[in-house]
């Protein structure tokens, strides 16, 4: 294939180009807040799991509370109910009076075993509470934190998209005035490639796969008319010679 110097060095032109396209690519997957959002999303979603526990538990101990405390109130009020009748006098009889005497003792130690687990079931749900809030404050954070990197994803990928558009609209320019052989041929190494179809030829050194050429290689270049498309021997990628291949 022949093409003219001019032509094969603006090639190099284009590779730069798609070199930079696919560098942004590159960011624009690799973004550090890409990371960093998986983990803060992973902490977010462990911590939103153990408030809903904390408060389920605060909503649990909360009816253990109400359900405690109506009992005490029950017994209270029956409690009430039996000093009044000892204290009227309607009960004269020794036995009933004993009977009676007994049970108020009965009730106030229930009554009292009673306001105990009221204040244990207290204790609990003032823990629970206590351990929702600390949740919930360190929720808010990791929030915060989440759109913060958001944010700054954000800005990260309108910087890189806005860089792309422009590096793409140059490529499509200067692709244009490549001939249509020469640019397919150089697509199709690219692709074949790693994304390299078109490599400068410096000081004896093929740039796309590093190798110095041989000396056999080197005057087989040095022989080739200078519209020719030569391509390197060790990579097969267009080579491209300029003031410096070093020739």
């Amino acid at each position: 294939m022949n093409a003219d110097p001019a032509d094969q060095i603006r090639l190099l032109e284009v590779q730069a180009l798609d070199s930079r396209i696919a560098q942004l690519d590159h960011k624009r997957k690799n973004l550090p807040e890409h990371a960093e959002l998986e983990r803060l999303g992973a902490d977010l979603a462990q911590l939103r799991d153990l408030l809903v526990a904390a408060r389920t538990q605060d909503g649990d101990t909360a009816r253990e509370q109400t359900k405690a405390e109506q009992d005490v109130d029950q017994v209270r009020q029956r409690a009430t109910r039996d000093q009044q009748r000892l204290d009227s006098g309607v009960v004269t009889s020794p036995k009933d009076l004993e009977n009676l005497q007994r049970e108020i003792a009965s009730l106030a130690k229930r009554q009292s075993d009673l306001e105990d687990v009221v204040l244990e079931v207290m204790e609990r749900r003032e823990a629970a509470q206590q351990r929702a809030a600390e949740l919930a404050e360190r929720v808010a954070s990791v929030e915060a934190k989440v759109a913060e990197a958001e944010q700054r994803k954000t800005a990260e990928l309108e910087g890189i998209d806005a860089e792309g558009f422009n590096v793409a609209k140059d490529r499509e320019t200067l692709a244009a005035d490549v001939p249509a052989d020469l640019l397919g041929l150089y697509d199709k190494l690219r692709a074949q490639q790693g994304g390299v179809g078109a490599a400068r030829l410096y000081q004896k050194r093929c740039e796309g796969c590093r190798l110095e050429l041989n000396i056999t290689e080197l005057n087989e270049v040095r022989a080739a008319p200078a519209n020719e498309v030569v391509r390197c021997e060790n990579c097969r990628r267009i080579l491209v010679r300029t003031a410096d291949s070093g020739l």
